[in-house]
C-alpha cells in the first residue's frame, strides 16, 4: 500500500526523492514550488509534493489562476520542474491492477487539471450577460428575475456600477433604460446600501471612465442625479461622497456638477427625468388605473390568486394603499361584490401583501371621505361601518383603528372637528403647493381658529411633502419659517416633530427613505431658527429609546455638526426659496442704511413691499431697532411707525421684531452700552402707539 504520507508507491517515493536532491539548481526551496502549492499532498520536506499518475501532468496555474502548458519533452520554463519528474517514464496513470492500488487515489484523478473557480468572476460574466439581453430585449422583469436567480447578492454593488458603466457608454435610450432598471431593482432585488455603494465605486473610478468615455463626469452626474429624483439615493448622498473624496478627483467634479447643473436648476426633477428622451417610469395615474382594472377583472372573475399575482406585479407596495381604497369603494358601490373584496383584501394580508400599515392608511382614507362618497353612495357611511369590525374580526385590520379618532364617526364633538381640520388643512397644504402663497395660507390657517391642532398641521405638512418632489419639501421648509416668525410657537413645533418621529415607522413603510427625508426637515429646521439645537434633546427624550424616531434626531444632530452645514441644508433638496431669506436680510439691512442716510419713507416703504416677504417683517422691525440703537438715530422709528399705519407691518410681526430684540439685548449691550434703556424707550412708544400687543412686556429684564 502507498505510504501514510500520501497515495504514492515505494518507487515513486525514490524518484521523488531524487527529483527533490537534485532540484537545487532551479529551485531554493521545494515548498515554495508552483507545483507543491497546487498539490494538497504532504512532501517529505514538509511542503506539496506532486501526485504520480495524473495524465495531464504537463500544465501549470499562474498567479491569476490560468492554467498554462508546459514544454512536453524540456525542462518546462522558469520555476517549473519539467523532466525531473520523469525521468524514465511516459504519461502514467493509476492501474487498477497494480499491487500497491489504492482505490482512494480515484477520488484525486483530475483534481490537478481543475481550474478553482472565482464566485466574483463568475458573477462578473454572468451579469455582462444579463445587462447586454436587457439592453436588446427592454424587459425589467426578465433581468430582475435573471438576477435573483444568479445569487451571490452580496456583489450587487458591482452590478449597479457595470451596469452604470456600460450605458454611459452607449446611446440615451440605454442610459434611460439603465435608470429605470435601478429603480425597478431597488430594494426588492438589490438593497439600497448596495446601490450606494455601487454609485461610491464608479465615483472612485470615474477617472479610468473618462480615459474611454469623454463627457464621464457630466453622464455620471446625471446618472447620480436621476437616481435622487427616483428617490433610489438619498440627496444626503452628495455631502457624504463629498467627504470621502479628494477634491482634485473626477468623482468630486461629478458631486459639484450634479448638484450645481442637474438638482439646483428650478423644475430640475422634470428635466432630470426627460434628459434621456422621457420616463418609462408608470405615473401615479396610471397605476391607479390598472388597479381598478384589477379589481373590476377579479369581482367578474372572482379568481383571489391571480388578483394578488397582478397586485404583486405593479411593484408599488408603498402605493397598496390605493388598492385597499378603491376596493373598499368598489364594496360600498356594488353589495355582491362585497364579500369577493374582503376575501381579496383578507388573502393580501395573510399572504404579506399588503401590510399593516397600508391596510390601516387605506381604510383611513375611506373614512376621510366618507361624506363626499354619501353623495354618490347614500348608504357609505352605514356600510363601511359594517365592514369595519368584520376587517378586525378578521384579523387583518389592526384593533387600533377603530379607537382612532378619525374613524370614530365623529361620535365626539372635539373628534369631528379634529377630523374636519385635517381634512381641511389637507386642502389648505394643496393648494399652497400648487400656489406657493405663504400669506394666503397663513390667513386660511387663521380663519380655522384652531391653534390648538397646530402641531397636527405641522405633521400633515410633512408628510404630505415627504411623498412628492423635492420643489415641495423646499416650499415646506420655508413655510416652517413663515409660520415660526407669523403663527406658530416653539412648543407647537416640537409636539408636531415628536408626532411625526413617533410614526416615523410606518411612514417609512410607506415612503422610501423617510428617515433620511425626515432628519434633513429636523436639521434644516434647526438652520432656520425655527427650532433650537437643544429642542432636538427635549424631542429625543419624548421618544422611545433605539426607535426610528431616536435615530431620526441623532441623524438631524450630525447633518448639523457637519462642516459648512448651513450652505448644504438651504440646498438640501436642491437648493431654491432656502436662500431667499439670506437674500432678504441683505436687502433690508441695504434700504434701511439708504433711509437712514435722508432716504425718502415712501420709497423705503415700497422696498419693504417688494420684498414679497410679510411673513418676514419682524427682520425689518429688528434691523430698524438695531440700527437706531446703534446710530443713535430715532428717525428709522418714524419708519415703523409709517409701517404700521399702512398696515404694511402687522401688529404680530412688529411685536415679534421687538421681541427677537428683548432676547438679545445682553449680546447687543457688549457694543451698545445704553442698549437696555433705548430699548425700553422705543418698547414704550410701540406700545402707547398701539404697535405690539398689550401683554408684551416693556421692561428689557422681564
Amino acid at each position: 500500500m502507498a505510504s501514510g504520507e500520501g497515495i504514492l508507491t515505494d518507487g515513486q517515493w525514490k524518484k521523488l526523492e531524487i527529483a527533490t536532491q537534485n532540484s537545487g539548481s532551479l529551485s531554493s526551496s521545494p515548498k515554495s514550488h508552483t507545483l507543491f502549492a497546487d498539490l494538497n499532498i504532504k512532501s517529505p520536506t514538509g511542503g506539496k509534493g506532486p501526485v504520480a499518475g495524473f495524465p495531464n501532468r504537463h500544465v501549470r496555474r499562474t498567479h491569476s489562476g490560468k492554467h498554462i502548458r508546459v514544454k512536453k519533452d524540456g525542462a518546462g520554463g522558469k520555476g517549473t520542474w519539467g523532466k525531473l519528474l520523469d525521468t524514465d517514464e511516459g504519461d502514467s496513470c493509476i492501474d487498477k491492477n497494480d499491487p500497491n492500488y489504492d482505490s482512494g487515489e480515484d477520488a484525486y484523478d483530475g483534481l490537478v487539471d481543475s481550474p478553482v473557480s472565482d464566485p466574483l468572476d463568475d458573477y462578473k460574466k454572468a451579469v455582462v450577460s444579463i445587462i447586454e439581453e436587457y439592453f436588446s430585449t427592454g424587459d425589467v422583469k426578465v433581468a430582475a428575475s435573471d438576477l435573483r436567480e444568479l445569487g451571490s447578492s452580496e456583489y450587487h454593488p458591482y452590478f449597479t456600477k457595470r451596469l452604470v458603466s456600460m450605458a454611459m457608454d452607449r446611446h440615451d435610450k440605454e442610459k434611460e433604460m439603465a435608470s429605470v432598471l435601478l429603480s425597478a431593482l431597488y430594494a426588492d432585488v438589490i438593497l439600497p446600501d448596495q446601490i450606494r455603494d455601487g454609485f461610491i465605486r464608479l465615483l472612485r473610478s470615474v477617472d479610468d471612465l473618462a480615459v474611454d468615455i469623454l463627457d464621464a463626469v457630466n453622464v455620471l452626474a446625471l446618472f447620480i442625479a436621476r437616481a435622487i429624483v427616483d428617490e433610489i439615493l438619498p440627496p444626503i448622498f452628495l455631502a457624504r461622497s463629498k467627504k470621502i473624496l479628494p477634491e482634485s478627483s473626477k468623482g468630486f467634479q461629478v458631486i459639484v456638477t450634479a448638484e450645481k447643473s442637474y438638482l439646483s436648476a428650478p423644475h430640475h426633477a422634470e428635466l432630470v427625468e426627460k434628459k434621456w428622451g422621457g420616463s418609462t417610469h408608470t405615473t401615479v395615474e396610471e397605476t391607479k388605473k390598472k388597479i381598478s382594472e384589477i379589481l373590476k377583472e377579479y369581482v367578474e372573475n372572482g379568481d383571489t390568486y391571480e388578483a394578488c399575482r397582478c397586485i404583486r406585479e405593479l411593484g408599488v407596495s408603498f402605493f397598496h394603499h390605493e388598492v385597499v381604497k378603491r376596493a373598499l369603494v368598489l364594496a360600498m358601490e356594488s353589495q355582491p361584490a362585497e364579500s369577493l373584496i374582503l376575501k381579496l383584501l383578507n388573502e393580501a394580508a395573510e399572504e404579506g401583501l399588503i401590510s399593516s400599515s397600508q391596510m390601516v392608511k387605506g381604510f383611513f382614507r375611506v373614512a376621510e371621505s366618507l361624506d363626499d362618497l354619501a353623495l354618490d353612495i347614500p348608504s357609505a357611511k352605514k356600510l363601511f361601518d359594517s365592514i369595519v369590525p368584520k376587517a378586525i374580526s378578521g384579523g387583518w385590520l389592526d384593533d387600533s383603528f377603530k379607537v382612532t379618532p378619525d374613524q370614530d364617526g365623529g361620535k365626539s364633538s372635539q373628534d369631528g372637528k379634529l377630523r374636519q381640520y385635517k381634512k381641511d388643512t389637507v386642502n389648505i397644504i394643496q393648494e399652497y403647493f400648487l400656489s406657493d402663497d405663504i400669506p394666503e395660507l397663513i390667513r386660511s390657517l387663521q380663519d380655522l381658529g384652531t391653534p390648538e391642532y397646530n402641531p397636527v398641521f405641522l405633521k400633515r405638512l410633512i408628510t404630505l411633502a415627504l411623498d412628492r418632489k423635492n420643489r415641495e419639501k423646499e416650499m415646506a421648509s420655508v413655510l416652517l419659517s413663515a409660520l415660526h416668525m407669523e403663527l406658530f410657537s416653539t412648543e407647537d413645533f416640537i409636539n408636531g416633530f415628536i408626532m411625526l418621529l413617533e410614526s416615523a415607522e410606518d411612514t417609512a413603510l410607506d415612503i422610501m427613505d423617510a428617515s433620511n427625508e425626515l432628519a434633513l426637515f429636523l436639521a434644516r429646521a434647526v438652520i432656520d431658527d425655527v427650532l433650537a439645537p437643544l429642542n432636538l434633546e427635549e424631542i429625543s427624550t419624548k421618544l422611545p429609546p433605539k426607535s426610528t424616531g431616536t435615530e431620526t434626531v441623532r441623524s438631524a444632530r450630525s447633518l448639523i455638526s457637519a462642516r459648512h452645514a448651513g450652505e448644504r441644508l438651504l440646498r438640501s433638496w436642491g437648493g431654491g426659496t432656502g436662500w431667499i431669506v439670506e437674500d432678504a436680510k441683505d436687502k433690508i439691512s441695504k434700504l434701511l442704511e439708504e433711509y437712514e442716510t435722508g432716504g425718502v419713507t415712501s420709497e423705503a416703504c415700497q422696498c419693504i413691499r417688494d420684498l414679497g416677504m410679510p411673513f418676514f417683517n419682524h427682520e425689518v422691525v429688528k434691523k430698524a431697532l438695531v440700527m437706531a440703537m446703534e446710530k443713535q438715530n430715532d428717525r428709522l422709528l418714524n419708519l415703523l411707525e409709517e409701517c404700521f399705519g399702512e398696515g404694511l407691518i402687522t401688529t404680530n410681526q412688529m411685536t415679534k421684531g421687538f421681541g427677537r430684540v428683548k432676547d438679545s439685548l445682553d449680546d447687543l449691550s457688549l457694543d451698545i452700552p445704553n442698549a437696555k434703556e433705548k430699548f425700553e424707550l422705543y418698547a414704550s412708544h410701540a406700545m402707547d402707539n398701539g404697535w405690539i400687543l398689550p401683554e408684551f412686556g416693556i421692561s428689557a429684564t422681564g
